[in-house]
């Protein structure tokens, strides 16, 4: 389906709210979390929370599937290393957190730029599955949070900035319309049925012979075999009884 697929993460079927909130708080849960300087919860990870929705029509019997996707991500914060007294592990992860945030702000930057052919989604794992989230068919809000303490002002400027890129994204949503394969089947077969009940009907109403609309069996293909065969050697002058387009076509070959 092209979807971006990461070693470690988990997709669960959700039936009701409830039991999508329940994987939300797990997910929660799960996220590593540290203290520095700067912030006693400062998460050490970006985390993003996908739905994936499908609605089907409850009114009538439709074929037709709109799917949609939910991306809820939750960026880790751009903090300096010098503010935040990192050092070690808490370091290298805050190298890892910056590195992946400025490849989203390149691909930010090429999806607006119209001179540019192409976008680097691939830099990274956190680019390439937010991909259908930047630009195109989607729609994309941006929640800044920002300190608004002078010493401060250039994470500020810093974040502000990076917003103030978002903004020019530009964003075509339409609705993603489908159809199930499985319920297509069932409707093709039922017309098929329909069809051979009302060709049972004209040819009951027309004193017809009935034209069975089964495949030929092994003998009755070797009888329509033979009468081609007499007809192309001469044996006979004509051929009589074509009662179906089934039988021509079968006498061709």
């Amino acid at each position: 389906m092209g979807e971006i697929s990461v070693r470690g993460l988990t997709m669960a079927e959700c039936r009701n709210e409830e039991e999508a909130l329940n994987c939300l708080f797990e997910g929660e849960q799960q996220r590593v979390t540290t203290n520095n300087n700067l912030n006693a919860n400062s998460s050490r990870s970006h985390a993003i929370f996908t739905i994936h929705i499908e609605s089907r029509s409850t009114i009538e019997q439709s074929e037709k599937v709109i799917t949609s996707k939910l991306h809820l991500v939750d960026l880790a914060g751009n903090e300096r290393t010098k503010k935040t007294g990192a050092t070690g592990v808490t370091m290298r992860e805050a190298s890892y957190i910056n590195r992946s945030l400025s490849f989203l702000e390149q691909v930010v930057v090429g999806s607006t730029d119209k001179k540019r052919k192409h976008v680097p989604y691939r830099q990274c794992k956190l680019t390439n599955m937010l991909k259908n989230s930047i630009g195109g068919n989607c729609y994309t809000i941006l929640i800044a949070n920002i300190w608004p303490e002078a010493s401060h002002l250039e994470e500020t400027l810093s974040t502000l900035r990076f917003a103030t890129r978002m903004k020019q994204v530009e964003n075509v949503p339409h609705v993603n319309e489908k159809a199930d394969q499985a319920l297509l089947i069932k409707r093709y077969q039922k017309e098929v049925r329909d069809l051979k009940q009302e060709l049972s009907m004209h040819d009951t109403l027309s004193n017809r012979a009935l034209v069975s609309t089964e495949p030929f069996t092994a003998e009755q293909a070797y009888e329509i075999q033979k009468v081609a065969q007499d007809y192309l050697t001469g044996q006979t002058d004509d051929i009589e009884e074509l009662s179906s387009v089934r039988q021509i076509k079968e006498m061709l070959n």
